[in-house]
């Protein structure tokens, strides 16, 4: 069973595909053939009825000319505001 989080994540995942799918002018049928994923699976990807593997998303990603992480994220990242804000690590010393 789905969290409304896990949902909301599959259904900006599949209206990315479908947006650069459609972008690139790509109907079902043809990304299906350059992937090998079957038309009707892609098709519960984008409308987020089933939930992709992550070889699955590779492959969608590697097909659409795309890096995989612009499936996953709304706006590509800036590694540097990330690194700056995240340069104290993970405190894992309760868990040793």
């Amino acid at each position: 069973m789905s969290t409304e989080v896990d949902q909301k994540l599959l259904a900006e995942t599949g209206r990315r595909i479908r947006a650069v799918r459609n972008t690139q002018g790509l109907n079902l049928d043809q990304l299906a053939r350059l992937t090998g994923i079957s038309a009707p699976a892609l098709s519960l990807i984008e409308t987020a009825k089933r939930d992709a593997r992550l070889t699955t998303l590779a492959k969608i990603a590697s097909a659409l000319r795309v890096p995989l992480s612009s499936l996953l994220e709304d706006t590509p990242s800036d590694h540097s505001a990330t690194t700056d804000e995240h340069s104290q690590g993970y405190d894992l010393g309760d868990y040793q």
